[in-house]
């Protein structure tokens, strides 16, 4: 990522804290034992993840650090008769990156909440290198829409 600095040009990579609420539902076991609760789901989804995003490299992605203590937290979803309660166990990346197209498969995840921008203070981006990210973007939309629609399919 180019930054310009009156006029300096410098190179700098992005700092990025992201948050993902990673989904449980409650499994019910084989007869009366072993059944699993929302939150035990969540969590252990939670570090399955954990374990995938600190063994498997993303191109362009150095992962700085990985915040565990925030709590699980339940969500009744639903409306009028059918409500069902849902656990999210989050976490939060703060990540350095090359350049912002790099974070997309992050992004378009149904776990992705929110981003924060630690650094640069300010971002100019050049019309070529918009056009790249949005090209970027739509890919990747389109690939998660397939493998979705792939998935229900089967």
């Amino acid at each position: 990522m180019k930054i310009r600095i009156g006029e300096e040009l410098l190179t700098e990579h992005v700092r990025v804290r992201i948050r993902l609420d990673y989904r449980g539902e409650a499994h019910s076991g084989r007869f009366f034992f072993g059944s699993k609760s929302k939150e035990q789901v969540a969590e252990a989804t939670r570090e399955q993840q954990v374990a995938v995003l600190r063994n498997v490299p993303l191109q362009g992605i150095m992962i700085e650090d990985v915040d565990l203590s925030l709590d699980v937290y339940t969500v009744t979803e639903g409306s009028g008769r059918r409500t069902q309660e849902s656990a999210f166990a989050p976490i939060i990346l703060t990540l350095r990156v090359e350049d912002l197209d790099d974070l997309l498969p992050l992004l378009i995840k149904p776990e992705f909440r929110k981003i924060e921008f630690l650094s640069p203070e300010s971002i100019s981006l050049h019309r070529l290198d918009m056009e790249r990210l949005l090209f970027r973007l739509s890919q990747s939309f389109q690939q998660e829409l397939k493998a979705i629609e792939q998935k229900y399919l089967r």
